[in-house]
């Protein structure tokens, strides 16, 4: 039976001192497919380890469901764990390592051959029982061990990196087949990636960990449109958001944004609806440029409207088919960690290396960010 989990104010510290994870806020609905991601060192897999027990909690709260599971043993707490290794039985076959687990826990043998014929099947596998790991791909080996979890039945899934193993094209097929199996085991579950890419793509919701602190859990679509600080503005998406100091100045109904040697003029809805932004009348704060919110005009037929343009030094240009990723420079030193801006696009546009260009900018799709505390600018 399915469970949810919660996470309250969960802090792990070591001997040394260390603190991995600090007070961490998490609900993970019944049945939810939940996304731990983060850099290296960011205290995601912490998090997973003390959901699974491999971890004692230092502080704070975990409860599934209703029952506080701080002091249950790993392997009473109803959980199934995938890591990033395999970790199957290299002389067994993928019908041994498949029932292993439940030929432990004394399962008749009519049940565990079913419960193995039932998972080999969602899993693709039936036509690989008979053979031993070595005789498989890496991404059969990745099944065989989601299927270890499946066939358990448990109330909670966590994986670690599942799919870092394998290959780029496997990995894209492989989380389409994780989400399938996901929803017809209907299982909540708790996933562990450092690929913002994997998190956005798999889960119903993602949390953003950074030094061991969760930044912010949302939708994948509110994380991309309403990042809640510069670290997750500048985390999720890919190529990152354009990030660069810039000054507001309103003058009576006009609202400019200074960038360099450049303007911007924002829309005037924009304005009125922000009295945070307001505040900031005079002084500095950080733009962020999506790199879909500019455009090449002469692509698109639409000539640049002053006030809404910028003149780029392109550095690069990378062609990928259906789009062209164009690196550039502007006369205001960046933000973010990114060496160049980049702006995503069309494959028919004619800005070539070395030389300048201008780029069409949607002012109303602009984020802004307060340069003291990070936060977001509403």
């Amino acid at each position: 039976m399915t469970a949810s989990v919660t996470l309250d104010q969960l802090t792990k510290t070591y001997p040394t001192g260390v603190t991995a994870v600090r007070d961490l806020d998490l609900q993970v609905g019944a049945g939810e497919f939940v996304v731990l991601v983060g850099p290296s060192g960011c205290g995601k897999t912490t998090a997973l380890r003390m959901v699974a027990g491999l971890e004692r909690i230092s502080a704070g709260t975990l409860r599934f469901g209703d029952r506080v599971v701080n002091d249950v043993p790993p392997r009473q707490r109803d959980v199934a764990m995938v890591f990033q290794s395999y970790a199957l039985y290299p002389h067994l076959t993928v019908a041994e390592n498949l029932g292993f687990s439940l030929e432990n826990k004394k399962i008749p043998k009519p049940e565990r051959q079913r419960r193995v014929r039932d998972t080999a099947a969602i899993l693709g596998l039936t036509g690989q029982l008979s053979r031993k790991p070595r005789q498989l791909s890496g991404g059969q080996k990745q099944r065989v061990a989601m299927g270890r979890a499946i066939i358990r039945e448990p109330a909670i899934f966590l994986m670690d990196e599942p799919l870092s193993n394998l290959d780029a094209k496997l990995r894209t097929a492989m989380r389409a087949e994780m989400l399938a199996v996901h929803r017809r085991a209907g299982a909540t579950t708790l996933y562990v990636t450092h690929d913002q890419t994997e998190a956005m793509t798999m889960g119903d919701r993602v949390a953003v960990l950074r030094d061991g602190v969760l930044q912010q859990a949302a939708p994948p679509r509110e994380l991309y449109d309403r990042p809640a600080n510069l670290f997750v503005a500048g985390f999720i998406g890919s190529p990152a958001m354009n990030l660069y100091p810039a000054q507001l100045d309103i003058v009576g109904d006009t609202a400019e944004l200074i960038l360099g040697s450049q303007r911007l003029t924002l829309p005037p809805a924009m304005v009125k609806q922000s009295t945070e932004l307001t505040s900031f009348n005079g002084t500095e704060l950080i733009v962020g440029i999506r790199p879909e919110v500019l455009t090449d005009p002469a692509s698109t037929g639409t000539p640049a409207v002053p006030g809404a343009s910028l003149t780029v030094d392109v550095e690069l240009v990378e062609v990928l088919g259906t789009e062209k990723l164009v690196h550039f420079q502007l006369d205001v030193p960046r933000a973010g960690d990114e060496p160049a801006g980049v702006a995503r696009v069309s494959p028919r546009a004619t800005i070539t290396p070395h030389a300048r260009a201008g780029l069409a900018v949607d002012t109303e799709r602009l984020h802004f960010f307060d340069p003291a505390t990070g936060a977001a600018i509403h």
